[in-house]
């Protein structure tokens, strides 16, 4: 499924082509983030390892756009202020067990079991993604009971591919091809990290990944669920802060990619 971005993303993109400048000290301030918490229906998980810098952007700006939501920080035993920082804004933290991004995800879902929501916010905690795109997304899980996870797909007319690396930029490529031919899913943009998924798709969901590759092993799970998966068009932002992803793990999603394809 794609949509086209209104003309007021069209020209949030083009003012996205300069970076912000951002007072992460401002941003630290209390927030009450999980005030509402009896109340809340989604549950925005941002997965974290030292991102002092960009961790308080990412809470503020999602919390300008969404309603009575829950926040939960995902930290891999961070050594900066990224745990200090959630927390004065309000943010529920909890540690990880192991390292990894997937495992991250997996402590984040096991979270949720104990919770009541209808929707669950993945995104990453370095200010990449604009949290502008969150209520259209859940508008559209709200309208069609068939569609269970909504991505936002970097790669559209107005996607600065100065944001990332050209070599970057050929490997999500490459895999999004592997990842239609091998397990059936067809993404334009299989491993961005801005979702809403429906609650009732992911419940059940016990993640074998551990690091990168749980970005796939969750689409082929929707998939295998009966649920579809629909894609919007979004902007993206230079990172803030260190960046983790390296094209090693390129491999372990490779991987990660055959090993569903033999399952299936």
């Amino acid at each position: 499924m794609k949509r086209k971005a209104s003309g007021s993303k069209r020209k949030a993109a083009e003012a996205g082509s300069t970076p912000m400048m951002i007072d992460k000290h401002k941003m630290a301030t209390k927030m009450n983030l999980n005030r509402n918490e009896k109340k809340a229906k989604i549950l925005v998980v941002v997965a974290a390892l030292n991102e002092e810098e960009g961790i308080g952007p990412t809470l503020s700006e999602i919390n300008d756009n969404l309603d009575n939501a829950l926040y939960l920080v995902v930290d891999g035993r961070s050594d900066d202020n990224t745990v200090k920082i959630a927390k004065e804004m309000g943010a529920q933290v909890v540690f990880q067990k192991s390292s990894g991004k997937g495992d991250a995800i997996a402590t984040a879902v096991e979270y949720a079991n104990n919770l009541d929501v209808e929707y669950v916010v993945f995104t990453d905690a370095d200010f990449t993604y604009p949290a502008e795109y969150l209520l259209e997304m859940i508008r559209i899980l709200k309208k069609n009971p068939r569609i269970g996870m909504v991505c936002g797909n970097r790669f559209n007319n107005h996607v600065h591919l100065g944001r990332m690396h050209n070599i970057l930029y050929t490997g999500n490529r490459l895999i999004a091809f592997i990842h239609n031919l091998l397990n059936g899913v067809n993404m334009r943009d299989p491993l961005t990290g801005l979702r809403v998924v429906r609650w009732k798709a992911l419940k059940n969901w016990q993640p074998k990944s551990w690091g990168f590759d749980v970005e796939v092993e969750l689409n082929y799970y929707i998939e295998r669920t009966g649920y579809q998966i629909a894609e919007i068009p979004i902007h993206y932002r230079p990172r803030v802060g260190e960046k983790k992803l390296q094209i090693r793990h390129g491999f372990t999603i490779l991987k990660r990619i055959l090993t569903d394809a033999v399952k299936s």
